[in-house]
């Protein structure tokens, strides 16, 4: 008996030490691919091989690598398990009809699906599509569009630069991504109407967040906290106790600014608080004036809540 008590031990501290390893699937191009290398990198998930071209890529925590793909491959891979985690559009995830948990919208690579068509064009809205056609790198979402209205269209699936074909006579309409809507105007297209807001989202294997779940809650709070962070300054400024309700009443703040003793200052005070980085140009001016000495600016890298 005291034989097989020694033979079972190392057994199961190996199972007592297995670790749950996650990976996580990244654009490799495109005009998010960017903006999440930056965001993986504030969160302390920048990659150990980005000096060399690999399909996955180590991270600083061992249990988590990096997966590059294509955006609109992303949710494939994340729903068939290839991923337990993926970064992708809203969009895309749309597209490819993705059996996918959408866990946290990163508030990157925000846009519109438009359908528009020439500004000299008589169509002024999508019941006057009915017969045409319509070109898009999204014909699934379009599909669906359509049908919701009960209008017949005829799909023309695009590769790219869809806002010509109008233009080349390959549709009358088209259905594409707009950011800030400069391509359009500089095409002369007129938006006729909206389809549907995206956004870049955090997604997930269903499979995964549940036996995956600390490891993947541990890597969403890392993300998550950058996102929260975005936008946002630390201020930090000494008061004259007489003068503090001048000061907090021009000091916006999450939860309203922290007030704390000076050491050896008992006339003075030290307030901190967060507030917009947009709002920071005219909010010193005002703190000078309200009675704000010795004031900081600090940048946030990561907010916790």
């Amino acid at each position: 008996m005291a034989r097989s008590k020694r033979s079972e031990t190392p057994e199961k501290t190996r199972s007592s030490r297995k670790v749950t390893t996650i990976r996580l699937a990244i654009p490799n191009k495109g005009r998010i691919a960017g903006p999440v290398m930056d965001l993986m990198e504030k969160s302390g998930l920048h990659l150990l091989d980005s000096g060399e071209r690999r399909l996955i890529s180590r991270t600083p925590d061992p249990h988590v690598e990096v997966l590059f793909a294509r955006p609109v491959d992303i949710p494939e891979y994340v729903a068939n398990g290839a991923a337990d985690l993926g970064i992708t559009g809203h969009d895309m995830v749309l597209e490819r009809e993705a059996d996918v948990a959408e866990l946290l919208d990163l508030k990157i690579g925000t846009a519109t699906l438009v359908l528009a068509a020439r500004e000299d064009s008589p169509i002024s809205s999508p019941g006057d599509l009915e017969g045409q056609r319509v070109a898009t790198e999204f014909p699934v979402i379009s599909r669906h569009y359509f049908q919701d209205r009960k209008i017949s269209v005829t799909l023309v699936p695009v590769g790219g630069a869809c806002e010509a074909t109008p233009y080349l006579g390959i549709a009358e309409a088209i259905i594409d991504l707009s950011s800030s809507g400069n391509t359009l105007r500089s095409n002369r297209l007129r938006v006729l109407d909206v389809v549907l807001s995206t956004s870049t989202m955090l997604i997930a294997n269903r499979r995964s967040v549940s036996s995956k779940k600390k490891k993947i809650e541990e890597i969403q709070v890392a993300i998550e906290s950058v996102v929260r962070a975005r936008g946002q300054c630390y201020l930090m400024m000494n008061v004259m106790r007489s003068c503090i309700d001048r000061v907090t009443s021009v000091l916006p703040g999450l939860s309203g600014p922290t007030i704390m003793d000076v050491a050896s200052r008992n006339d003075m005070v030290a307030i901190h608080a967060v507030v917009d980085e947009e709002r920071v140009y005219r909010l010193i001016h005002l703190l000078k004036q309200a009675g704000a000495r010795d004031i900081l600016v600090m940048p946030i890298a990561r907010m916790i809540p």
